[in-house]
């Protein structure tokens, strides 16, 4: 029993010895700046600042923040922040204890300290390494600053939720307020959102943000910073929410912004802690002017309707993303449905099939037979798609036509002709990095893909073949101006040109009326409204409703969907293809009317855009385009196929 004393004894003063040497050694250390939390500038296009973290210019002192503000936090994230020395030991063990016993992570531990350090690191990769460096920079924190001081720099430079870091940002977002004027319901509210501020600001969620109110006044009774009388005479009112900046108040602007941090965490040439650089200033590709046009038109045309929108604007020729939207007001749902979520594409899928078509020998008049058709396979399944209303030609179409007016019929032959492992061999050699499955629907566009992975592809065919990697940051620099990371072009030319430019032209089609036959070219509504030529394809599922189209300038995908896929009104395909062309029209207003270059190995040849056919029938009139060697040159040559 004496040699078990003597162990425990020689243990315990070991412990106490290497905590001191370590906060001996801390002292010694280097201060730590303490706004350096979250301190990054946030650039557009033209270097002008949109965004930022924290930084000295939002900095509230902590003598004019609300009492109401610290009571709060320091019951509901540390109450014991002014008697421990940045590790609340006790706590550490109560919370060991409890997980163990729950056989899962349902307590934390993190002191106001340790969530302050946490918060100077880009990522929030939890190595041991990472933990460990974490610790020595609490103590180091802890040795060098006043409680105040550290209380201060947390509330400073704290996640509140919808771009906003730090308490003076928070209460003027939510409030319309300065800090020192918060009501004590409304400093309940504040202090309960970064727990989860996606799921705890009263934007988006009022509810679950009064349930964590509740839970933060539980907490000032708890901790004798408020009497049961009081909390009980809490919320008998409803709270006026503000919930918009003066400065950039655009409801979509925090969705690419939110895209640019998540490029940022995958860059390895920054320092993973803020620490290093001091600070950052993110200069990225957005423009402001189109994100601005996009917003306008997505409020005028989605006023009013209970689905949601996703949109991607791109310069081909680089890869530039110069503006996203991933919902219809951040403010109310932050899930980014152009970079996060995976729907079915539908018909976009078409042109990736018929550039393959084109690659292995089809033309673009050669010819399928459009009826009702059953597909039967050898292991005896069968497959029976249909087109839009169940419309037919009950003859023979070309590509052009069925691109026209998106055959489905037409598309399904020629990716079984073709082979189905063709497609997906092509959607990846163009961009898209979603596992495809080699299946007959697939022509249909039937694989869930993200709307930035189906843009990849398209971004290839926009930009004449040449593959580029798709992005938000141009450079990063640290707050000295030093270069830390600067995007390099790097492009690839993964497609035959020449048959790139075919695709181009067929891709016309679907606002010609002289396509007009048995369905109606899926864009010829809108036709008579586009100021110069785009390539343009439709796609569509029960619930979900696409638009693509480009020029050589400008690449533009929307869609528009319910996000727990339920059947959309028929007012949702005209919603999405009146985004595409107001934002694209006004985006390129003092642009010519750009178009690719014709290579020289390709020639056009007038023909019957219905039937293929050599014609003088202007109503009929289209001009086909072929790799030279491949066009017809008598009449009624048609490379029929069924």
């Amino acid at each position: 029993m004496n040699l078990f004393f003597k162990i425990l004894t020689f243990v315990g003063i070991t412990f106490i010895i290497c905590i001191i040497g370590l906060y001996t050694f801390a002292f010694f250390s280097p201060k730590i700046e303490l706004k350096s939390a979250n301190q990054f500038s946030i650039y557009d296009d033209e270097e002008q600042l949109v965004f930022q973290g924290s930084g000295s210019q939002e900095w509230v002192s902590i003598e004019d923040i609300s009492p109401y503000i610290i009571d709060a936090v320091i019951s509901t994230e540390d109450r014991n922040f002014y008697r421990h020395n940045g590790f609340d030991y006790l706590r550490i063990i109560t919370a060991f204890i409890v997980n163990f016993r729950a056989d899962g992570i349902v307590q934390g531990a993190s002191t106001i300290s340790q969530q302050y350090i946490k918060n100077m690191f880009l990522t929030f990769d939890q190595t041991w390494s990472r933990k460990i460096e974490e610790a020595f920079l609490t103590l180091r924190m802890e040795v060098h600053y006043t409680k105040d001081q550290i209380l201060e720099g947390y509330l400073n430079t704290i996640d509140y939720g919808n771009g906003n870091y730090g308490i003076g940002n928070a209460s003027r977002f939510y409030f319309n307020k300065n800090v020192g004027e918060l009501t004590l319901e409304e400093a309940i509210i504040l202090a309960g959102i970064p727990k989860s501020p996606n799921n705890y600001n009263p934007v988006s969620n009022m509810d679950r943000a009064m349930n964590r109110a509740r839970i933060v006044t539980e907490a000032m009774v708890t901790n004798n910073k408020l009497t049961e009388e009081k909390a009980s005479n809490l919320f008998n009112s409803e709270l006026e929410i503000y919930g918009q900046r003066n400065v950039n108040n655009l409801r979509t602007l925090m969705y690419y912004q939110n895209s640019v941090i998540s490029e940022l965490r995958t860059i390895t040439d920054i320092p993973a802690s803020l620490l290093a650089s001091g600070g950052i200033k993110i200069y990225t590709n957005l423009s402001i002017e189109a994100q601005t046009e996009l917003e306008n038109s997505i409020q005028r045309n989605m006023s009013g309707t209970d689905f949601q929108v996703a949109s991607i604007i791109i310069e081909p020729k680089t890869g530039k993303i110069k503006a996203l939207t991933g919902g219809y007001d951040y403010a109310v749902s932050q899930f980014n449905r152009a970079t996060q979520a995976s729907r079915m594409v539908g018909s976009t899928m078409k042109p990736l099939l018929y550039y393959a078509a084109l690659e292995n020998n089809l033309v673009s008049s050669s010819t399928f037979l459009s009826e009702p058709t059953t597909f039967v396979f050898s292991n005896n399944k069968t497959y029976s798609p249909s087109n839009a209303s169940d419309r037919y030609a009950n003859r023979n179409i070309t590509m052009a036509t069925a691109m026209a007016v998106s055959d489905n019929i037409y598309a399904v032959k020629t990716h079984l002709f073709l082979g189905e492992d063709v497609l997906v061999d092509v959607a990846r050699r163009m961009g898209i990095r979603t596992k495809l499955q080699p299946i007959p629907s697939l022509a249909l566009g039937s694989n869930e893909i993200s709307m930035i992975d189906l843009a990849r592809a398209y971004s290839t065919l926009a930009s004449n073949g040449f593959k580029n990697e798709l992005h938000f940051i141009s450079r990063v620099e640290d707050l000295q101006g030093k270069i830390l990371y600067e995007k390099k072009s790097k492009t690839n030319l993964v497609l035959n040109q020449n048959y790139v430019y075919i695709l181009n032209e067929l891709m016309t089609t679907p606002y010609n009326s002289a396509f007009s036959d048995y369905s109606t070219p899926t864009f010829l509504n809108f036709g008579s409204r586009l100021g110069r030529k785009y390539a343009i394809k439709t796609g569509t599922t029960p619930s979900d409703r696409w638009l693509v189209g480009y020029n050589p300038d400008l690449l533009m995908l929307v869609w528009n969907g319910s996000d727990d896929n339920s059947p959309l009104n028929p007012r949702a395909a005209d919603v999405s293809r009146t985004i595409w062309l107001e934002t694209m029209e006004a985006i390129l207003k003092d642009s010519g009317n750009n178009w690719y270059e014709k290579p020289e190995n390709v020639v056009g040849v007038i023909q019957n855009s219905i039937t293929g056919e050599l014609t003088a029938d202007n109503r009929r009139a289209y001009v086909f385009y072929y790799l030279k060697g491949t066009e017809p040159r008598a009449a009624a040559v048609s490379n029929q196929r069924r």
